[in-house]
């Protein structure tokens, strides 16, 4: 058995699944051996990029990819360690388990995600741009079919056709830091970037962004909080003939693409299967048939209902099967996920995506079905 080998297998739970405690213990009994070093780069300001993040990184990576860092310090004796996803849905619960399961250092204040920062009277300037609280302002687009839809426009107010690519990314990061990496990625559904002269309604200050985002989440909550799907699965299969002359076919719970109550479950998760295809109409052969079914059932163990993860179906073409789940949250799917990748890593490829669709407008197509 090689290293590698050794180390998937201690990985493995009781239960057969990917055991992340293992991979987060390792990563801080590592740390803990060396975190002196560390506070002394970061202190006296020595090479932190050979010293720190060079040996941090590749650690990091053993946990999963994907997981970043920032530090300095924050006072005269405690260094900083912010762990981040960088906004990536996938990796947010990794990163927040993973810090969960440090030990008190002495010297260290060690923190999942990047936190909101004091922006006003901070400018933080990118490519000759500056970015701050006087130069940049926003309103909010409101539609009666989506009413809890949070759609909003920042209009930075130096915004030309010259510099549009960097305020736009500017703005992002500005963003970020204002609000918060978790804040950020969870709380604006809809985020558009325009000019002064594009403003189409009345600009609000920024500095009243925080307590508009904490009123409409306040409301969402209240409405939604202990919303559930009761009705009974009523599943239709679809099928078409492609351009390419393969066929596809879904399964969708059409009932559930009806439901009153879509926003209360507003992270579409997608596991994607890759087959070949390629000698039977795009469509999977028995075995792949037998194993994608497997991997289904087992995911749907994970995914309940009543914990909040609603089955939509499924959809097969091209040599590719999309499952599809509608989530209260992102992190457990991301979780399930990333679980299965790694156990069948060597029987089919996997692949997975989530992403924010409070209306459920990825599956519009089959809406016009029912």
């Amino acid at each position: 058995m090689t290293e590698q080998e050794k180390k998937e297998f201690e990985r493995l739970g009781a239960d057969g699944k990917i055991d992340m405690t293992v991979a987060y213990a390792n990563f801080w009994n590592w740390f803990s051996e060396n975190e002196k070093s560390f506070w002394n780069v970061v202190k006296n300001k020595g090479n932190i990029e050979e010293d720190f993040f060079n040996k941090i990184a590749p650690k990091l990576k053993e946990v999963k990819e994907g997981i970043f860092y920032l530090t300095g310090m924050i006072d005269e004796n405690t260094v900083d360690l912010i762990l981040t996803a960088d906004g990536n849905t996938l990796n947010i619960g990794f990163v927040e388990e993973l810090v969960a399961a440090a030990p008190v250092i002495d010297g260290w204040l060690l923190r999942a995600l990047k936190p909101p920062l004091v922006m006003d009277g901070t400018n933080i300037s990118m490519n000759d741009c500056d970015f701050n609280t006087d130069n940049i302002s926003f309103y909010a687009n409101e539609y009666p079919q989506y009413p809890d839809e949070i759609d909003l426009v920042f209009v930075h107010h130096d915004l030309t056709e010259v510099n549009k690519k960097a305020i736009e990314n500017g703005t992002y990061i500005f963003l970020d830091n204002y609000l918060g990496e978790l804040d950020f990625l969870t709380n604006i559904d809809v985020l558009k970037i325009a000019g002064k002269d594009e403003a189409e309604k009345e600009l609000i200050p920024m500095d009243k962004l925080k307590s508009y985002l904490n009123w409409r989440q306040k409301e969402f909550v209240e409405k939604y909080d202990n919303v559930r799907y009761t009705v009974e699965n009523s599943f239709s299969i679809f099928e078409a003939e492609l351009q390419s002359g393969n066929m596809l076919i879904a399964v969708i719970d059409v009932g559930l693409l009806n439901w009153d109550s879509k926003a209360s479950h507003p992270w579409i998760a997608v596991l994607k299967f890759k087959y070949d295809g390629s000698n039977s109409n795009g469509m999977p052969q028995k075995h792949d048939y037998s194993l994608m079914d497997e991997i289904e059932d087992k995911i749907a163990l994970d995914l309940k209902n009543e914990d909040g993860y609603l089955y939509v179906g499924r959809e097969t073409a091209e040599s590719v099967r999309e499952v599809y789940f509608a989530c209260r949250d992102f992190r457990e799917p991301a979780k399930v996920f990333f679980n299965v990748q790694q156990l069948y890593s060597d029987d089919i490829e996997i692949e997975y995506e989530i992403y924010k669709d409070k209306y459920w407008q990825s599956f519009k197509r089959y809406m016009k079905q029912v």
